[in-house]
């Protein structure tokens, strides 16, 4: 296949329809698997290369705000691009469609989990996915530290990103405050580039962003309509929150979902695997939702659906109104808790994008804001590593203590717990996706039945 040539100026491009719009949004959303990365090549592959609807110029800037924004970048870039092709309605389409498929797996998936994981069969399919997901992460991180770590300033900056949230437990939000802090001061004071970029960083393209507009020429958004946009997000992000406070009161498990996922909507900075480790920590030992090997599995459900990944936590909030599910039936208050938890996930990515997308196109090429971004991304690996290194400890480990250890802590294995079999499926996965290229839903379903396949065996 030829490359595409130079994208048309704005005024020679076909305008596309809504009815067009919406048909390659659901094809977006049936094809949005294998976490982030995969569903930004699907967007890229489709929006830019195929369809040439979006710039590569403007499609990579939206990219890079989205990587800043809480929240899961892909839906958010969708999101992004829609509202790019017909504003408030394209994003709005784009973001949903996005998100339906992966709810409607997720709760499915759920629901079969809680009323079936009992039995011999499910249980030893799980047995396997565990540690083929562990492999899903650490390859997730290599193939973003290849790209990522180009650069003695970005290593330093992962590694102490690493220290500072696995040794010292600073909170996850700080530490991306520090690294834009970082790479801005750098930027400004330091050398010409304050972090280098990777090798393969594409060039500039802002000769074919639609429309040829400059932010100088478009000016700033009205304050006015950005007021508006907020005023009308918060309440839709709130209004079941509050309704249901009134309905069953703030000692509801809904509630009580309701309002630890709005806080994890705006902490996840850096998509879904960055912050797993907290929710998974909160779920497990502060609330009692899971028991310490289920976040596992609910990360293996997200994996192996279309949709964001960061909709792991919808099977989190279902078992954990599952479980206590107050009033009513058990499959009813999962139900609910995970529309609960779907809703106020999403609801904060339509507000960012809506109220901020016009200063992100009027803020494109600033070099202030370019400089602190570009100390985020390796930051975010660090984070990624912390993810890898705990979940790795969970899964090849029965038990795992927490020592401290000066003026942080460390996380150290019980050596006599080592479970064999789960190291040999975490290594072949990882051979698998690394090395043979294998695809991710082959190479997970592989490991759930050779897991099964143990465990018959061996009685593990």
């Amino acid at each position: 296949m030829s490359e595409p040539g130079p994208m048309p100026p704005a005024s020679r491009r076909p305008r596309v329809t809504f009815r067009e719009a919406v048909a390659v949004w659901c094809r977006v959303a049936a094809l949005s698997f294998g976490g982030p990365a995969g569903q930004i090549a699907v967007m890229q592959r489709i929006l830019v290369d195929e369809k040439r609807w979006v710039s590569q110029e403007r499609f990579l800037h939206a990219l890079n705000y989205c990587m800043l924004l809480p929240g899961p970048e892909a839906q958010q870039l969708a999101t992004y691009n829609g509202w790019l092709l017909h504003r408030t309605a394209g994003g709005l389409v784009a973001g949903l469609l996005f998100v339906l498929p992966g709810f409607l797996s997720v709760l499915a998936l759920s629901v079969l989990y809680a009323g079936f994981r009992q039995t011999a069969a499910v249980e030893a399919l799980f047995y396997g996915l565990k540690p083929a997901v562990l492999a899903v992460v650490v390859e997730a991180l290599v193939r973003i530290g290849r790209r990522a770590l180009g650069s003695r300033t970005r290593l330093a900056i992962a590694a102490a990103a690493f220290v500072a949230i696995f040794y010292l437990d600073l909170a996850f939000p700080l530490i991306i405050v520090l690294a834009a802090l970082t790479g801005y001061l750098r930027g400004r004071w330091g050398p010409a580039r304050s972090v280098d970029p990777p090798e393969d960083a594409p060039a500039d393209e802002a000769s074919q962003a639609e429309g040829g507009g400059t932010a100088a020429e478009t000016g700033p958004p009205a304050l006015g309509r950005t007021f508006r946009v907020v005023a009308v997000w918060l309440a839709v992000w709130w209004a079941p929150v509050f309704a249901l406070w009134a309905i069953a009161g703030g000692g509801s498990i809904w509630v009580q979902e309701g309002l630890f996922f709005s806080k994890t909507a705006v902490v996840t900075f850096g998509g879904a695997y960055a912050v797993l480790a907290y929710i998974a920590q909160r779920a497990v030992e502060d609330f009692g939702w899971l028991a310490p090997g289920e976040m596992l599995d609910g990360l293996g459900m997200a994996e192996t659906t279309p949709g964001p990944l960061i909709q792991v936590v919808q099977f989190v909030a279902f078992m954990g109104a599952y479980r206590n599910p107050g009033p009513l039936d058990p499959l009813v208050a999962g139900i609910a808790g995970s529309v609960v938890t779907t809703w106020v996930t999403f609801a904060p990515c339509f507000l960012w994008i809506f109220a901020g997308a016009p200063y992100i196109e009027w803020l494109r090429g600033r070099k202030a804001l370019g400089d602190a971004m570009s100390a985020i991304t390796p930051a975010v690996v660090g984070v990624i590593l912390n993810l890898a290194v705990w979940f790795a400890l969970h899964v090849i480990f029965g038990e795992v203590v927490e020592r401290p250890a000066g003026p942080g802590h460390l996380w150290v294995p019980v050596w006599s717990t080592l479970d064999p079999a789960a190291l040999v499926i975490a290594a072949g996965a990882f051979v698998a996706l690394l090395r043979f290229k294998l695809a991710m839903i082959p190479t997970l379903l592989g490991a759930a039945l050779l897991g099964a396949l143990l465990r018959a065996l061996l009685g593990v």
